[in-house]
C-alpha cells in the first residue's frame, strides 16, 4: 500500500512539472508573438498587437525629444542613424517581419514613387534585434535603397506598444512631431500630414530649417504683409477694401462727392 502512495505521489509530481512546463511555453510563444505584432483574434484585419489607438498625435512637449537609433544592419555590422542635429525630417517605421499589417507597409514602401510628408523626409525602417525577430526575413523584406536598423534600444526609446507604429522626427530641433499607427499608408500620410499643421511645421520640399519652426501670430502678419508689399499691394490700396470703402471707413463715393461740393 506504502508503496502504490508513492508510485501516485511521484505521478501526480511529474504531471504537475509537465503541465507547469506547458503553462510557460505557452506563455513565451504569446510573448514572441505579441512582440511580432501578430495577432491571434483570427481577423485578418484586426490591428496588431498593442497598437489599438489607430492616430497619429502630435508629441506633447514632455515627451517629444528624439533620439538617434544605434543597432546594426540587417545580415551586417553595427551603425548608427542620426534623426537629430540634421536639416530633415526622419520618418521611423517600426515594422516586424511577421506581423500582417506590417506586410501593407512594407509594399507601400518599395513603391518607386512614393511621397513622404514633409517634402524633404527620409525613411528609416526600424525592426528589433534578432533575439526578438528574424534577421534573414527583414533582411528580405527592406525594400532596395531604404535603410534599415535593428535596434530593440529604439522600441524602447519611442515607447513602441506593437508593430506598426511610426514616428515623424523633426531633425532641426530633434523633436518627434506626432507619433502613432495607422492600417494603411494612404491614412498614415493623411495623419502625418494632419500633425505637421497641428504643430505649425511647413510640408513641402526644400524646408529650410527656419521652416521647422511653429510660427507665432506676429510672425505670420509679418510674412503676410511682405509677401503684400512684394506684390505691389501698400496700406490703402483698393484691393484691400473690396466694398468701396476707403481706410478711413469712408466710401469711395462719398469722398467724390464731397470734393465736388467744395
Amino acid at each position: 500500500m506504502t508503496v502504490v502512495v508513492v508510485v501516485l505521489a511521484i505521478a501526480v509530481g511529474l504531471l504537475a512539472l509537465l503541465v507547469f512546463g506547458l503553462l510557460r511555453t505557452h506563455a513565451e510563444i504569446l510573448r514572441a508573438l505579441d512582440r511580432a505584432g501578430i495577432s491571434l483574434d483570427g481577423d485578418a484585419s484586426a490591428p496588431a498587437s498593442g497598437s489599438a489607438d489607430r492616430s497619429v498625435d502630435a508629441a506633447s512637449p514632455e515627451a517629444d525629444a528624439a533620439r538617434d537609433i544605434v543597432g546594426t544592419v540587417p545580415a551586417g555590422g553595427p551603425t548608427k542613424v542620426s534623426v537629430t542635429g540634421v536639416s530633415h525630417f526622419t520618418l521611423l517605421a517600426f515594422l516586424s517581419s511577421g506581423c500582417r499589417t506590417c506586410k501593407r507597409f512594407w509594399e507601400a514602401f518599395a513603391e518607386p514613387d512614393l511621397e513622404l510628408p514633409g517634402g524633404d523626409t527620409r525613411l528609416v525602417i526600424v525592426g528589433q534585434d534578432p533575439a526578438h525577430d528574424s534577421e534573414s526575413a527583414l533582411a528580405g523584406l527592406v525594400p532596395h535603397g531604404t535603410k534599415a536598423v535593428l535596434s530593440s534600444a529604439a522600441w524602447e526609446d519611442y515607447d513602441v506598444p506593437g508593430s506598426p507604429y511610426f514616428a515623424l522626427v523633426d531633425g532641426t530641433d530633434g523633436r518627434v512631431v506626432g507619433a502613432g499607427s495607422a492600417l494603411a499608408w494612404d491614412q498614415l500620410r493623411g495623419l502625418l500630414d494632419q500633425a505637421l499643421s497641428d504643430a505649425g511645421l511647413e510640408a513641402r520640399p526644400g524646408r529650410s530649417a527656419s521652416a521647422s519652426t511653429p510660427l507665432s501670430g506676429p510672425e505670420r502678419g509679418r510674412r503676410v504683409d511682405e509677401a503684400l508689399l512684394a506684390a505691389g499691394i501698400g496700406p490703402g490700396h483698393p484691393s484691400l477694401f473690396p466694398d468701396g470703402s476707403g481706410p478711413n471707413g469712408e466710401h469711395a463715393g462719398d469722398a467724390a462727392e464731397t470734393g465736388t461740393d467744395r
